[in-house]
């Protein structure tokens, strides 16, 4: 197999040679970058040309030979379609159609690229409903270092100068992917949200195939960790319901733990733990699940919390606990349940990051229902606090700025560039756009570098997301043994198998690119090819 300057290439031979230990990518592929549309070989002097998916894709390539060591292979054009296709698919047109005229003399604040638009790298949008421009559906971006040309227009999937696709997480389907993947092209995951939305993320095959992430992870190359946490003042906020004032409400009834949730099936089974819970302590539920409270006529509309209607802000903060557990268990994935009842100055009984003391203010600011053994000992500890306010007033010392002694929140917060509710910073959809634009202006540089010396300038470095940068582990019930599980349960017949078919698409696709597939509803037959392989026992 060749060297090759291109940047989303990837070995056929180390494709074949499978996942590797515990869904990793083999050690082959782990320095490796995404699967690419073609593979060449070249032998001595001779190039090779595979078959191509489609008809009239001519693909030129030069072969330098050292002693018929060494042959490095060019691919100087992107794809051509079939012919019948020429009516609907033509990018050179789609890229004219954009309206330069009202963009190219747009100027961001000094990054020193005097380029016109028409000769800026683009960026295309994949989730159309995500673009972060208004109005049209095409802009200029100008950015730390370089610019680029933003895009929702799909008409310019196949343009030499789309250099990056970006999706949202969320919306991204094997059975729907931009195929085939061009070898000049990168990927881009945008993923805030549940890892419960899209568990093809969540495994090996599937995040690799991006080249750039901005997910919860802290190992993303654009981390959103605290995207539910506004700034340092948020926390810092004096508690809103005094700890006298919640000891009368205890007198006049109210129980000590709060929980309010309307989205009851999910891959952390946490009605079933609340349940158990319920057994052993006071809870007030409010919302669909396990509901035995009514809400208020007024914040019976879902918005008031989401917006922190101030109404909706102090019926809650009257409750010491608030059960604070998340819809989906992964790594530094952390909501608002975390976040809003120490805002104000409730304590979080929470479960879901399996990471989430590394970004507590202190040690001693929620409790974590982890760290139990099971729901009674935890009743016992919340009953406990209860009847103690001096143990209980521990878990608010956080309030006092000199009581924060976790430098990594600090940090983090000081130095992220993205802000939340901050109009002197960007919001992270607009600065991980940026980072794409800057990555790739640097990725074609060094490519360019590369082509007029390469015995002076490297290849660019290829990069590839791995586990890390996602990684969420395959749901287990909320509480008790899944062994135990009655063959109809609810829970047991959704999550677990939607997470292992979800591995399945990942699979998928990766062989629909491996192949140069151009049409994603190949994917379920590559999913019964990899099943009857795998059977055979040669996968």
């Amino acid at each position: 197999m060749a060297s090759t300057v291109n940047y989303t290439s990837l070995s056929l031979g180390a494709l074949r040679q499978g996942r590797g230990v515990k869904g990793e990518a083999p050690p082959s592929l782990r320095h490796c970058h995404p699967p690419c549309v073609r593979v060449i070989t070249c032998d001595s002097a001779l190039c090779l040309r595979p078959q191509m998916a489609a008809k009239g894709r001519l693909v030129p390539c030069a072969c330098l030979g050292l002693l018929g060591l060494l042959c490095w292979v060019w691919v100087s054009c992107a794809s051509a379609p079939d012919a019948g296709d020429l009516g609907a698919f033509q990018p050179q047109s789609a890229l004219a159609d954009m309206e330069f005229a009202s963009v190219a003399t747009y100027r961001g604040p000094g990054n020193g690229d005097a380029r016109g638009s028409e000769e800026l790298p683009v960026l295309l949008w994949w989730s159309a409903g995500l673009f972060p421009h208004f109005p049209g559906d095409t802009e200029r971006i100008d950015c730390a270092a370089s610019s680029c040309l933003a895009t929702s227009n799909r008409k310019v999937q196949f343009s030499k100068r789309t250099t990056s696709i970006i999706f949202y997480g969320t919306d991204f389907r094997a059975y729907e992917a931009p195929l085939p993947r061009l070898l000049h092209q990168t990927w881009a995951l945008f993923h805030e949200e549940s890892p419960m939305n899209n568990y093809v993320l969540s495994h090996a095959p599937g995040i690799r195939l991006f080249n750039y992430t901005a997910t919860f992870s802290r190992s993303s190359d654009y981390p959103l960790t605290l995207q539910w946490l506004p700034s340092l003042s948020y926390l810092l906020q004096p508690v809103a319901v005094s700890l006298e004032e919640k000891q009368r409400w205890r007198r006049g009834g109210l129980a000590p733990v709060l929980y309010m949730q309307s989205h009851c099936d999910v891959p952390s089974d946490r009605d079933r733990y609340i349940q158990e819970l319920m057994k052993h302590i006071e809870v007030d539920s409010y919302g669909k699940c396990l509901n035995n409270k009514p809400l208020p006529e007024r914040l019976e509309d879902t918005a008031t919390a989401t917006g922190e209607d101030s109404q909706f802000m102090s019926f809650v903060a009257r409750y010491k606990f608030h059960l604070a557990l998340e819809n989906g268990l992964c790594p530094d994935y952390m909501t608002e349940k975390l976040w809003r009842p120490l805002h104000q100055g409730c304590v979080p009984v929470y479960r879901g990051s399996s990471l989430v003391e590394d970004w507590m203010p202190n040690d001693h600011s929620a409790v974590l229902i982890d760290k139990f053994p099971s729901p009674k000992d935890l009743a016992d500890f919340l009953k406990f606090l209860d009847g103690n306010d001096e143990e209980y007033a521990r878990y608010l010392e956080f309030k006092d700025p000199s009581r924060i002694s976790n430098t990594r929140l600090l940090e983090r917060l000081r130095t992220r560039e993205w802000g939340v509710n901050d109009m002197s910073k960007p919001n992270y959809l607009n600065g991980f756009e940026c980072h794409v634009c800057d990555q790739e202006n640097a990725r074609l540089a060094a490519e360019r570098a590369h082509r007029r010396a390469p015995e002076l300038n490297p290849p660019p470095t290829p990069k590839m997301a791995n586990n890390s940068h996602m990684g969420c582990p395959l749901p287990g019930p909320g509480y008790g043994d899944i062994r135990d599980l009655p063959p109809d349960d609810g829970w047991l017949q959704i999550w677990p198998q939607d997470y292992w078919q979800s591995l399945d698409q990942a699979e998928g696709l990766e062989s629909l690119i491996r192949h140069n597939e151009s049409d994603p509803s190949l994917l379920w037959q590559h999913i019964q090819k990899i099943a009857a392989t795998r059977a055979r026992g040669k996968h």
